[in-house]
């Protein structure tokens, strides 16, 4: 039987959601001669291939301003639905899409991760 749905509860059902949600961000600092061509080859190839994982729910790309490196900076960050599907990616798909990045670019990038949750 269908029960009448008040806003109220669909803001708490929204909020319960949001809570479990996990952002895992990926900061890379590139050398400038590399710059151009790593952001392509994010945008063509190792992003995708992240979302092709199935771990992921939405991702988004972004450079940082005012960043205190030399190089450029950038933030890849994924959204999971919760911590199982982050720990799922780590433990399956993460080794490998890892050194395609150090491969290609080997010492013209640094990278470091970083684990967030949501909070209310």
């Amino acid at each position: 039987m269908l029960r009448h749905v008040n806003d109220l509860e669909i803001c708490a059902a929204i909020i319960l959601y949001l809570c479990e949600m996990i952002l895992y961000n990926v900061t890379l600092i590139i050398e400038e001669l590399a710059a151009e061509e790593w952001l392509q080859w994010m945008k063509e190839v190792h992003i995708p291939e992240v979302m092709a994982t199935n771990k992921f729910v939405s991702n988004r790309l972004l450079k940082v301003l005012d960043s205190p490196n030399e190089g450029v900076t950038y933030c890849a960050q994924y959204i999971a639905e919760n911590e199982a599907n982050y720990q799922d990616y780590q433990t399956n798909f993460a080794a490998d899409l890892q050194a395609k990045l150090q491969a290609k670019f080997e010492n013209s990038v640094l990278t470091f991760r970083t684990l967030m949750e949501f909070v209310d």
